[in-house]
Order: C-alpha cells, then structure tokens, then sequence
C-alpha cells in the first residue's frame, strides 16, 4: 500500500506511532491548501508562510489529540490556521501601535565617511594592502576571491577554470607568502619584486 493509498487518518496513526515520514506526507499533501488559505485572510506571501509552518508545527505538537473528519485533518488544519492568523494579526496590530507611538527620530548626520577615512588610515590596513600589492597578481586574485568575497573553493574553480583543489592549493600557498610578507616588515618596503 502506498502512502497515496493511505487516508489521513493512517498516517497520523502512523506519525502518533513515531514514524515522522508519515507526518512528513500529511505535511505535503495539505501545505498549499493552509497557504492558500492564510494567503487569502493575511494577504502578504511572507505572512502566510509563517502561518502555514506555524499550524504544522502545532499539528506535530498536538498530533495525539488531532481530530480527523471522514479520514481528513484539514479541517483541522484550517480551524487551527484561523488561529493562528487571529493571533497573528492581533501581534501585528499591536506591533504596529507601537510603531506609531515612538517619537519620530531625529536626523542625524552621517559619519560613516569619517570612519571609513581613519580606517583607511590604519597602520594594519596599510601593511595589508602593501603585503597584498606585493604578492603575485594570481595570489592577489585567489586572495581576493576566497578570502575578501567569501566565494566557495567550486565557485572560484568554476570562475577561474581550474580544478577544486588547484583553488585550495594557491589559496594555502598565497595566505603562507602573505603571512610571511606580514612578519617581515622590510620586504613591504624593499624595492624588489614580489614573492616568488
């Protein structure tokens, strides 16, 4: 018998037994509907995601006293979707009251020119930007893309054409040229090449 051929009833018997795939296809077979309805009564997508994950966590909390019609947990489901919605806006309204109430801010200037100035300035930044100018424009550029934006080692594989672990490689031999450059203050200002 295949979970398609099993009514609701079986599976919440099944999901009460401690067969979590059970509550799993109760979930999909009825997520869309409790969207659709919340969608309907709260009118925001976003709104209505939380409700429908809100109604199937109670239903997994409260799965021993769940009441099933002809077979069916919807409409228990959706009279526990109604709840929820009441409860929701109620918050929102409340939430939204207080907004107004909040005396309206005051301007305030911007000094994020000023700090991004000093910290333009600061001493480690320029031996990490001399350090970084002095490596290699290949370790500059796996630096760069590891380190600095954060991509995954595949994605930069991907970006540069090059296998995995080429990426893990020269990212491990240019933090080590780096580190080396950071120690040794003098190379920074030498008047030679880069690291080789």
């Amino acid at each position: 018998m295949t979970s398609e051929e099993i009514n609701d009833s079986g599976l919440l018997a099944l999901a009460r037994a401690g067969e979590p795939e059970a509550f799993g296809e109760l979930f999909d077979r009825h997520r869309d509907r409790v969207f659709r309805h919340a969608l309907r009564a709260i009118r925001s997508a976003h709104d209505a995601e939380d409700v429908t994950g809100i109604v199937f966590l109670e239903a997994w909390r409260r799965r021993e006293s769940i009441r099933d019609v002809n077979g069916s947990i919807v409409a228990w489901l959706l009279a526990t979707a109604n709840n929820v919605i009441r409860n929701y806006s109620r918050s929102a309204r409340r939430y939204r009251h207080v907004l107004a109430s909040l005396p309206i801010a005051a301007d305030t200037p911007d000094h994020s020119h000023a700090v991004n100035d000093r910290l333009d300035f600061d001493e480690q930044r320029d031996a990490l930007r001399a350090a970084l100018s002095r490596l290699p424009r290949r370790d500059q550029e796996i630096l760069s893309l590891c380190v600095i934006e954060q991509l995954s080692t595949a994605d930069v594989a991907a970006a540069l054409r090059i296998a995995p672990g080429t990426v893990k490689s020269r990212l491990s031999r240019a933090k080590g040229r780096l580190a080396a450059l950071l120690d040794d203050p003098h190379q920074l200002t030498s008047t030679e090449g880069g690291l080789s």
